[in-house]
């Protein structure tokens, strides 16, 4: 299984030189090359997966490599006549497991703990639990941008980590309360021209998660509807929404639309108030008390109710919130 971001069609091999001094020179180009996900090949080059993020990357570290006063080039492969691009994929996916290594050993020493605390002779540190978890799967994500091919250890440790924050959670439910569930940053780069699907018959947070995906995350997005059961049967490439088991859906006491929030780090301060009106109508736990909140339910109930498809009501939906921001801009 391929990477959201790569279109398999050929590799990228970079080269560059650049004076032997300052020594700083040479290390910044490797760092970003490292990042960036590259493997060195033959000893000579650096390799990518074709994509066309990766070819302006190139394109970047040329630039940058010359006004070092060095010498860069890049050049596209098709294939490569002595080595078979399943051996070019495997080498990726090795690395890509010795980068998850330390992360396995993390979530073994949190799985430990969380043992002797069911036995009752662990010290439950509740807060220190929650703040290892959330680190490591900060690193997860970032090595899992650079996991090319999908490696089967990333797929193995994605699960292990939902499971043992679902554990954690139950364990800390008291400090997850006051401090929030764990939501893991996320880059608006990786979320361009995306199929955002969720449940259908949507409405509040489904609606306001919907323009906050357009306004502010995906100018492009496209949006689908499906039965929650069908979710496992989704293209890999689909990102998922408040739904059960999607990417972006409940977390804590967050609603769909505050996960959103957070994980993309918006400060706009007229979206934390719509966030205040949504959580409310969504979850109605009191939280947010606001006169606002009532009307603006029941216009929402009445364009579900009014509705002809899922499509129609979403886009009423969005204008709604629209003109709600706008009020409150």
């Amino acid at each position: 299984m391929l990477h959201k971001s790569i279109k398999q069609s050929g590799w990228l091999l970079f080269l560059y030189s650049v004076p032997s001094k300052p020594v700083s020179n040479r290390m910044r180009i490797w760092r970003k090359l490292i990042k960036a996900g590259a493997l060195q090949f033959k000893g000579a080059a650096y390799i990518l997966p074709y994509s066309e993020d990766h070819y302006e990357f190139c394109q970047w570290l040329v630039s940058e490599v010359t006004a070092m006063r060095g010498e860069a080039a890049f050049v596209n492969v098709g294939k490569f006549e002595t080595t078979k691009d399943s051996e070019i994929t495997n080498l990726f996916n090795h690395q890509r497991e010795r980068d998850y290594r330390n992360i396995e050993k993390g979530m073994d020493d949190i799985e430990n703990k969380l043992q002797s605390i069911r036995k009752g002779s662990g010290i439950q540190n509740n807060k220190k639990l929650l703040s290892q978890l959330s680190g490591y799967a900060k690193e997860f994500e970032e090595i899992r941008k650079i996991d090319f091919f999908s490696s089967k250890t990333g797929y193995a440790l994605k699960n292990k980590i939902e499971a043992l924050h679902v554990e954690v959670k139950g364990i800390a439910e008291p400090d997850v309360k006051r401090q929030g569930a764990i939501v893991v940053q996320r880059n608006i780069k990786d979320y361009q021209g995306k199929t955002w699907v969720t449940r259908e018959r949507p409405f509040v947070d489904r609606m306001a998660s919907a323009w906050l995906i357009k306004k502010f995350i995906d100018k492009k997005a496209v949006f689908g509807f499906i039965d929650e059961k069908d979710i496992e049967n989704l293209n890999k490439d689909t990102t998922t929404f408040d739904i059960r088991g999607g990417e972006f859906t409940h977390n804590g006491a967050n609603c769909t639309f505050e996960v959103f929030v957070k994980a993309f780090a918006l400060k706009d301060k007229a979206v934390k108030k719509i966030a205040g009106i949504v959580h409310e109508i969504d979850l109605k736990d009191e939280k947010y008390t606001n006169p606002e909140i009532k009307g603006i339910e029941e216009i929402l109930s009445g364009i579900r109710k009014t509705s002809k498809d899922d499509t129609e009501a979403l886009e009423k939906g969005i204008a709604v919130f629209e003109m709600l921001y706008a009020a409150k801009t």
